[in-house]
């Protein structure tokens, strides 16, 4: 994978054979069908981390499911960084397979870094279908049939309150620039 970069963080993540390499595959899908340049982070983090994320960066105090960084600069897209916690209790709930929803939700925080939103109807109607058809390729059921009335309230319940950082804020968790400035690789990342 070209500038993609997998960081486990919780080794929850880890307890599901083959995960890491599908997750990879769905971000590697993701990129080339939104035409994304420059690489990327996705980090696997536990709800805490989410939760810390979350509030720091949107004003928004719980853990999500899914969270996604533009970087806004030539050659780094930016960083994802999705729930363990979270998205187990997503799969359950909704009677889908744990890898099945982490992989929509890497696929949903790619097209984040590539432009693409939810926030209303006319944005949810681009981005929902081209998350679909991404998902198709890779073996996984449209997250959303039945459609409801209103695609950003579709997405909306995918994310759980997750989405993207104000834009213009440093992506938090690109450690190969981190590290040039000092910043440490958290405790059992790999």
């Amino acid at each position: 994978m070209s500038g993609i970069e997998l960081v486990v963080e919780d080794p929850a993540w880890r307890r599901h054979r083959g995960l890491t390499a599908r997750l990879e595959q769905a971000a590697e899908a993701a990129r080339k069908a939104a035409k994304l340049r420059g690489g990327f982070t996705v980090l696997l983090a536990d709800d805490a981390r989410l939760k810390r994320l979350n509030r720091d960066f949107r004003g928004k105090n719980k853990p999500t499911n899914v969270l996604s960084f533009p970087a806004g600069e030539t050659g780094y897209a930016g960083d994802i960084a999705i729930a363990y916690g979270v998205t187990k209790k997503e799969a359950l709930a909704a009677d889908k397979r744990l890898a099945d929803h982490a992989v929509h939700l890497t696929v949903h925080g790619v097209l984040h870094l590539a432009g693409h939103d939810h926030e209303t109807d006319a944005d949810a109607r681009v981005m929902e279908p081209l998350e679909v058809k991404i998902l198709k390729r890779l073996g996984i059921a449209d997250p959303y049939a039945p459609v409801s009335s209103s695609p950003a309230r579709a997405v909306a319940r995918l994310h759980g309150g997750g989405g993207r950082s104000t834009p213009g804020r440093e992506a938090p968790l690109n450690y190969s620039r981190a590290s040039a400035r000092g910043v440490r690789r958290p405790e059992g990342a790999k």
